[in-house]
Order: C-alpha cells, then sequence, then structure tokens
C-alpha cells in the first residue's frame, strides 16, 4: 500500500476506529509520561507514584505530583491533530470511534465526542468511598486532595495505575470498534502497552486496512498496512488533505 491508496481507503471507509498515543499530544508540549520526570521528580520512576501502593503509603506525594502535571494539561491546548480527528469524526459521523491512552483530555477539548480514555483523565478525579468523579477544579483554585461532591469522601487522581485492569466498557467499546473498522488508524503509540496495542489486529483479522501515523518504527510497524513516517498532524494532514 502507498499513499494514495491509503488516502483512498480512509476516504472511502464507513467505519474508521483510531488508536492515539503520547505522540499526538507531544505536539502541544505534553510530556511524555516518562519524561513528565524533571526538576524535583527526577528521583522517582513513575512507577514509585503511579500505582496503588505508592498512593495508599504517600497520599499527599502522588497528589502532589499528579497536580503539577494537571497544571501542565490545563496550560496546553489541542494542536491540528487533535482538530483534525474532531473533523474526521464529523465526516464519518457514527462510523467513528477513537480510543485514547492519553489522560490529557485534549480530545475531548478539539471536540471530539465518540471517545473513550483508555487510562483514565488528569483532569477529574474519583472518590476512593462511592466511585463518583468530579472534574477538578481550576488549577489556580485547586488544593489536593479533594473531596467527593456526593458522599464528602477522599478522591484520588481518576487514572488507571500499574497493576490495575483498564475500563471494561471502555475497552470492550473499543475492541467491538476495531474488530468493525474498515480502515484503523495508529497515531503517536509506541505500540507496546497491551491491552491497547492488540487493537490493531482486530481491525487486521478481519481484513481491513491498519495505517500507523508515526515518526518513528515500532514493533507494530511490520505487521501493518502502511506507515507514515510523520507527526500525528502532519501525517493526519497527508492522509486527509493530501
Amino acid at each position: 500500500m502507498n499513499l494514495s491508496d491509503a488516502r483512498l481507503a480512509l476516504r472511502d471507509a464507513r467505519r474508521v476506529a483510531v488508536l492515539t498515543g503520547a505522540g499526538i499530544s507531544a505536539e502541544s508540549g505534553i510530556p511524555t509520561f516518562r519524561d513528565a520526570q524533571t526538576g524535583h521528580w527526577a528521583r522517582f520512576k513513575p512507577e514509585d507514584l503511579a500505582s496503588p501502593d505508592a498512593y495508599y503509603r504517600y497520599p499527599a506525594l502522588v497528589w502532589e505530583w499528579y497536580a503539577g502535571r494537571y497544571r501542565d494539561v490545563m496550560a496546553a491546548t489541542p494542536n491540528a491533530g487533535h482538530e483534525l480527528l474532531a473533523r474526521l469524526e464529523r465526516e464519518k459521523g457514527d462510523g467513528y470511534f477513537l480510543a485514547t491512552q492519553n489522560v490529557d483530555g485534549l480530545h475531548a477539548r478539539a471536540g471530539s465526542e465518540r471517545l473513550v480514555e483508555l487510562h483514565g483523565n488528569l483532569t477529574t478525579a474519583r472518590c476512593e468511598v462511592c466511585a463518583h468523579i468530579d472534574a477538578l477544579p481550576a488549577p489556580a483554585d485547586f488544593v489536593p486532595p479533594p473531596v467527593c461532591s456526593r458522599c464528602g469522601g477522599r478522591m484520588r487522581p481518576n487514572i488507571v495505575w500499574f497493576s490495575e485492569f483498564l475500563p471494561e466498557q471502555a475497552l470492550e467499546a473499543a475492541s467491538d470498534a476495531f474488530t468493525a473498522a474498515d480502515v484503523a488508524l495508529i497515531i503517536g503509540t509506541s505500540g507496546v502497552v497491551y491491552p491497547a496495542a492488540g487493537l490493531a489486529f482486530e481491525t487486521l483479522e478481519r481484513g481491513g486496512t491498519v495505517i500507523e501515523i508515526n515518526p518513528d518504527e515500532t514493533d507494530l510497524t511490520p505487521r501493518l498496512s502502511f506507515s507514515l513516517r510523520e507527526t500525528a498532524s502532519r501525517g493526519l494532514a497527508a492522509l486527509m488533505d493530501g
């Protein structure tokens, strides 16, 4: 498959499923999970902070880290890649589905609606008592830990941590969409984090086309239909407007 074939496949597809990773948000200045370990936080591994055990032992420290990441994502804005996917959703309508591994909320802020956030969302918190989810207050007003608006319980970051399972309903919805997709787009993800990385193969196994957009070759590249060695925004522009 070449670029012209990929453009035609995407244009003619009735059902499109998209998976995004950290690469699409890098263009908005959002550091990757591990790149976020700078300054004061350089002495910690992400695994030291992003786990139920860490939160149980050091809740204030974990919240301090997540509060900093929350301020970072709220200072960022969606980029052309996010906006092009929101446009693709409008073009494909009910035949479109987006699953993201990112926790920054930028897809929704760009206008995407048919999406699931497989790893949670930094801009929300989940009650430890009743599981209610609340949006965090504006960064300037946020003093962790937040308190549940429903029951008054302490809230934790609404993030899927190491050793935790992905939300079952979100993963099932993603699996269904990729199984049914005529074309799947794999954008800005390393392809090493499962089960999300396995979604591409659900499309391939049903005879669909899988197009990767990534500046670097990944573990998935040799098995996919076509790969664009581009950033998310440039790759999507090449597919949609080229």
